[in-house]
């Protein structure tokens, strides 16, 4: 058994290289990503929708030309174990999910994909030998039509230089850059107030 061109042996080498552990999740995914492709023509250009941001974008990203970096995938986080595949100019394209009702078939798999067992509790050798062993059986595709809003890579548009931090970001966003509205993950630097021409203040103890 293949998923794309590669043997299931050789693609979970690739799964450990690059998503650090052979994560059951991204077995699955590669034969979803296979499953989308089959009916594509080759010299299709196509883009990528996951929709969760957990191990399908890895699978998405190793099997085909699509990455988050280049905008050919996009990752809207609806929590659903699903990924689409489609024509980047018309929209036409494949939806596959991993289907609730096949599962059942599969105990390990049912039990890792609703959460019925911790990770602890889980036998990991055998949920690995059951998502091989069941391949595309557990899964669900569909013909989709992706909106035209969806459609085409969309540029960051004019940018200018953040009045707050003096970095460049893109003007639709904004009189200033997303972080400086309040969408850094970074606590303030001290270095802030001196750059803004405050006093930089130091609180210490009475005694």
């Amino acid at each position: 058994m293949n998923i794309g061109p590669y043997s299931v042996e050789d693609y979970m080498h690739m799964v450990k290289s690059f998503h650090g552990n052979v994560a059951p999740g991204l077995i699955i995914g590669g034969f979803m990503v296979d499953l989308a492709r089959k009916d594509f023509p080759q010299d299709l250009l196509y883009d990528a929708i996951s929709e969760t941001r957990t191990c399908l974008p890895d699978a998405i990203q190793l099997l085909t030309p699509c990455t988050i970096g280049n905008g050919w995938l996009r990752v809207m986080d609806f929590g659903r174990f699903a990924l689409s595949l489609f024509d980047k100019y018309q929209g036409e394209g494949v939806r596959v999910s991993l289907d609730s009702k096949k599962v059942e078939d599969w105990p390990e798999i049912r039990d890792w994909f609703f959460k019925l067992k911790s990770k602890k509790e889980q036998d990991a050798n055998r949920l690995r030998d059951q998502i091989i062993e069941a391949g595309p059986e557990i899964l669900t595709a569909r013909r989709i039509q992706v909106e035209g809003a969806f459609l085409g890579k969309k540029g960051k548009g004019a940018v200018g230089k953040c009045p707050v931090c003096n970095e460049a970001y893109p003007i639709k966003d904004g009189p200033s850059c997303l972080a400086c509205q309040g969408g850094s993950p970074y606590g303030k630097d001290p270095r802030d107030d001196a750059r803004e021409g405050k006093p930089g203040l130091k609180i210490v103890t009475t005694d």
